[in-house]
């Protein structure tokens, strides 16, 4: 795919993966709109490390995933999403749940929908390897058992099936990533 010219949204450009994906889209050419967690400060997390000539380039939206009409603007227009927002960190899941939930199942239904209703001709949703659990065999492969060891993992699956039921239901092109160790 030439990416030159291309309107990407990037959820969760203010991440690790999301801010470098959004400085090789620059360097590709295609128009990046950053879609970055609302704060007070007006923290962009990991994009204020980015060189100044790639932030010039990108076109930051500071909202919440969980805000239906938020990502709904977000998508209008775009041709792709990267869909990588998400509340991480498997120890804090187990005290607060619900946060995980709203954050990774609602936030991805939002994404998911908005896509549809804004005919988005791909959609790339960022899981997670540990949707896998503690591995049954090895190497891992697609036909591993998804097993949820964590409120975390559990809301990563229940994303990911809802993006495989969009594919199914809508035919809403999409993909799902599930990146183990990244540094």
């Amino acid at each position: 795919m030439g990416w030159a010219g291309t309107k990407v949204l990037v959820t969760g450009a203010c991440g690790f993966i999301g801010s470098h994906l959004c400085e090789e889209l620059v360097r590709l050419g295609a128009n990046i709109t950053a879609f970055v967690h609302y704060n007070s400060r007006n923290y962009w997390g990991a994009i204020e490390d980015l060189p100044d000539d790639t932030k010039a380039h990108l076109r930051i939206v500071l909202a919440d995933i969980q805000d239906a009409l938020a990502v709904r603007r977000a998508i209008q227009g775009q041709e792709v999403v990267f869909h990588l927002a998400a509340l991480i960190g498997i120890p804090y899941s187990y005290l607060a749940p619900e946060s995980y939930v709203n954050t990774n199942i609602r936030g991805t239904l939002n994404v998911l929908q908005s896509s549809v209703d804004e005919r988005v001709s791909r959609v790339v949703h960022t899981s997670t390897s540990e949707v896998y659990g503690t591995a049954c065999y090895i190497p891992i492969d697609e036909s591993h058992p998804l097993q949820a060891q964590s409120p975390y993992a559990a809301s990563k699956i229940a994303a990911d099936k809802l993006a495989e039921s969009y594919f199914c239901s809508f035919r809403l092109p999409v993909a799902i990533v599930r990146p183990f160790n990244t540094l």
